[in-house]
């Protein structure tokens, strides 16, 4: 498979000095040998693309390994850089933000890192940081069907790019993601997310829905605040839903938050 790395890193280097762009064939994690080299303290921006992964993660700490079938079917490449926002509130919102307007309007975002088609997921997202020093390192790792998988021991049926983009290939989603994740990225660091917050409930496949979060808080989700935070209007009032460590559902389908 032919990858657009040095049409990205053309595009992307002038505004992110030191950026670079690397293709493995196979690689346990995008995520983790990111993380493993900010820890070892190599902090320059870089853009790591799997064909294959053989020990992926996703929230929560969920397994998730790309397609071994067949090459393009998945899309899994993890972004890491230098950040420093004064709020990360709202950082995963703001990455599935970028990430629904480069590919699709009728894609949707499911609080608080995936990607749904209908009641599809097509997409996750897992943010990690290392501190180093002073500074910190982030690691945006994303992982995109090209391809539905098999829906076998999933609660939901799994969505592709290709049910709305039928020829799409994974090197011309990169190519197609990138550049707008890193502005994005930028304008998060100076701006936060309370910009995004009217753009974001506009792609909210939760809003106006009932929801059950793994907590017992049951509701009607109203979106999200200037922090990220998930508003859900219950018999008690609206509660603010922002613990990393809590899953959402709407209730008429099951949700398996995994990429």
């Amino acid at each position: 498979m032919i990858w657009p790395a040095e049409a990205i890193w053309e595009a992307v280097e002038p505004f992110l000095p030191g950026f670079t762009v690397e293709i493995l064939p196979e690689i346990d994690s995008t995520n983790t040998e990111l993380m493993r080299r900010a820890r070892a303290g190599h902090l320059e921006p870089v853009l790591l693309v799997a064909e294959r992964q053989t020990a992926g993660r996703g929230r929560l700490g969920r397994d998730w390994s790309s397609d071994t079938q067949s090459l393009g079917r998945t899309l899994t490449f993890s972004l890491g850089l230098l950040l420093t926002p004064q709020d990360w509130s709202g950082l995963s919102l703001a990455v599935g933000l970028s990430i629904v307007h480069s590919l699709h309007p009728r894609l949707q975002l499911k609080w608080p890192n995936d990607v749904w088609l209908g009641d599809r997921k097509l997409a996750g997202i897992l943010i990690e940081t290392a501190s180093v020093g002073q500074d910190r390192f982030v690691v945006i790792g994303i992982g995109i069907n090209i391809v539905a998988p098999d829906a076998a021991g999933l609660r939901t049926p799994p969505a592709g790019l290709r049910d709305v983009l039928p020829d799409v290939l994974a090197p011309d989603v990169l190519e197609h993601v990138v550049v707008p994740l890193v502005r994005a990225l930028q304008r998060f660091a100076a701006q936060g997310f309370a910009p995004l917050v009217a753009a974001f409930n506009a792609r909210d496949t939760l809003y106006g829905r009932g929801v059950v979060c793994t907590d017992g808080v049951a509701g009607t989700a109203q979106g999200v605040d200037a922090s990220g935070a998930l508003l859900v209007h219950t018999d008690g009032g609206v509660k603010k839903i922002t613990s990393a460590e809590v899953s959402v559902r709407p209730l008429a389908g099951a949700c398996e938050s995994r990429f």
